[in-house]
């Protein structure tokens, strides 16, 4: 290593030559030397080309992942990343336990579903503190709708069975005194084809996230009655402080790959940072077209209720986590099983983090 910066001295000193020195102030003689000193200290990827899965890339959800996508921001930390779109969190999940795919970008709720199970995956860096998810009925449903209890005996519908969608309709039941198996669930997916199931009566409620709900309001014909896009939703549903959207990796990816790691967050804290500062007419730019070209107007009235709903940092707390927790353990027979053997903080690590918020302040 030594030795590779002596190179980029010697490199420095030959630029020097052809170069007046007059003309190179002790700013611009600083930004030379940390430029050849930087590809010294600058560790190789042990894999350059990874695939990141998610399910509904579409959705609020996973925005800063489209952003560090569309921004280039993989890219500049020398990533090729192919980025597999499911039909919902669960059968993201799956890709990466069958092993195609490296990383995921999913809900945090699948770190201690999966350690459980005995299978130990870890948060990276967060996306998201609020789930933004609602649970919409038809107006006339909703009018009789007083409690969960009301939704016993119901279709609902959700991205795919087994992913936070999911898990926030069984958040509802157990608050109630109801079991997941007091309902049907019904996978739906996150576009078009959810927005059709609710319109064809085939189930009688959907819990989705934007823009596929702020579609469904903007119809006139449906409400939401349970809602996680605002604070004061987050504090009733799920008492405050919350791990919702992240990226996600198996512990062996990550010690076997803590430089790719480690680029992947960069590329995430990037878009963050951003993000906390774009305008919706911003965002909306960077964005593929067929993402907003249906509606200009509800996509950005959608974009502005969930902006508040994003990490400015990607740092994750125990506290948080706690109250993950506390929402499982009510109703996800695993979790209920393990009991007290769940171990919070293997399920996310700052370290990354960290080191990117320190780099991209």
């Amino acid at each position: 290593m030594f030795g590779k910066i002596i190179k980029g001295i010697t490199a420095l000193a030959a630029f020097i030559r052809f170069v007046s020195f007059d003309l190179i102030t002790p700013i611009a003689l600083g930004t030379l030397f940390a430029l050849a000193t930087s590809s010294a200290t600058a560790q190789p990827l042990e894999k350059k080309k990874i695939t990141i899965a998610v399910g509904g890339k579409n959705l609020f959800y996973y925005l800063p992942l489209t952003i560090a996508e569309r921004q280039g921001y993989f890219k500049d930390e020398g990533l090729e990343v192919e980025i597999p779109d499911f039909a919902g969190g669960a059968k993201a999940l799956q890709a990466l336990v069958g092993g195609s795919a490296d990383l995921v970008s999913g809900a945090y709720e699948h770190t201690i579903n999966m350690q459980a199970k005995k299978q130990h995956i870890k948060a990276v860096v967060l996306q998201a503190n609020f789930s933004s998810i609602a649970l919409v009925m038809t107006k006339e449903k909703a009018a009789k709708y007083k409690s969960a209890k009301d939704l016993k005996g119901l279709k609902i519908g959700v991205t795919a069975p087994g992913s936070s969608t999911n898990m926030f309709v069984n958040n509802l039941l157990a608050k109630e005194g109801l079991k997941p198996s007091d309902v049907s669930i019904v996978g739906t997916g996150a576009g078009a084809g959810a927005v059709a199931a609710m319109e064809k009566g085939e189930i009688d409620a959907m819990a989705n996230l934007d823009p596929v709900t702020s579609q469904l309001e903007a119809s006139g014909k449906y409400i939401a009655v349970a809602d996680s896009r605002t604070e004061r939703g987050m504090k009733d549903l799920y008492g405050g402080d919350y791990l919702a959207s992240c990226i996600y990796a198996s512990d062996e990816f990550i010690k076997k790959n803590p430089h790719t790691t480690q680029a992947v967050v960069n590329a995430m804290v990037r878009a963050l940072r951003w993000l906390a500062k774009a305008t919706p007419e911003q965002v909306m730019a960077v964005l593929p077209e067929a993402y907003i070209s249906a509606n200009r107007s509800l996509y950005k009235q959608a974009l502005l209720k969930n902006m508040i709903g994003y990490s400015t940092d990607g740092q994750m707390t125990m506290k948080a986590a706690l109250n993950v927790y506390k929402v499982l353990k009510q109703f996800e027979p695993s979790v209920m099983a393990a009991g007290d053997s769940i171990k919070l903080d293997a399920t996310f690590d700052n370290r990354f983090v960290l080191k990117a918020d320190a780099k991209y302040k």
